[in-house]
């Protein structure tokens, strides 16, 4: 059973042994493609889609203080969200394609392996905030809280003895990304637009529905 799904949206626009110009009618100001000597008439411009953030405004200095520790830390752990997600949907990917019960068990262990392998040593060096910011994260990238993917991946017993735990440092493996209702987890999605947008971050669709122009009307009136 998948654990989440990506969709990916194409969009290409391909035209063959062709050659375009523009030019413009003076008449009434409408620019035509002529493509092989046919006209065809554009009246609007194709641009890229792009997000006008709010201007970052803080009551405080303390406030603004916290926004940038929190920048901080979202920005160290959300590449480690982001591969997490990638691994597992290549892995269930995989697993479509495998009849058998012990193929499958094989690769996925070996996958855990591998996963495990890979971020183990880096989440050794992470406080308890980044934790449990990385947690709310890979909700916000596959849909599922840590603790079910643990529970999926392995059994009901690993998944709650890891959670239990986690939950000795102050870290929750069932806690989700909430931006609706938790205004940090907002402003985590506020950092994650912004750098988005000035490429330092790859972005990645979230899997949790949510408006994130209704968020930012909603947070700055309640302030």
């Amino acid at each position: 059973m998948r654990i989440f799904k990506v969709f990916l949206l194409f969009f290409p626009i391909i035209i063959a042994a062709q050659t375009t110009e523009v030019v413009s009618d003076t008449t009434d100001t409408v620019e035509y493609l002529i493509i092989e000597g046919d006209s065809v008439p554009r009246t609007s411009i194709g641009l890229e889609e792009v997000k006008l953030l709010h201007k970052l405004k803080f009551d405080s200095r303390e406030a603004r203080i916290r926004y940038l520790i929190l920048r901080r830390k979202t920005l160290k752990v959300y590449p480690y969200a982001k591969l997490a997600a990638v691994r597992l949907d290549s892995m269930n990917k995989r697993l479509e394609g495998l009849k058998r019960k012990r193929e499958k068990k094989r690769y996925t262990k070996r996958i855990q392996k591998y996963i495990e392998g890979e971020f183990s040593d880096e989440l050794k060096k992470m406080s308890r905030t980044e934790g449990q910011i990385l947690v709310k994260l890979i909700h916000r990238q596959t849909g599922e809280t840590a603790f079910n993917l643990v529970k999926e991946l392995r059994s009901g017993w690993r998944a709650f003895w890891y959670n239990t735990t986690a939950s000795m440092f102050n870290i929750s493996l069932k806690k989700e990304f909430d931006p609706i209702n938790v205004e940090e987890d907002y402003l985590i999605e506020d950092i994650l637009q912004r750098n988005f947008q000035n490429g330092r971050l790859e972005a990645q669709k979230s899997a949790v529905e949510f408006d994130f122009y209704e968020l930012t009307n909603k947070w700055k009136n309640n302030k």
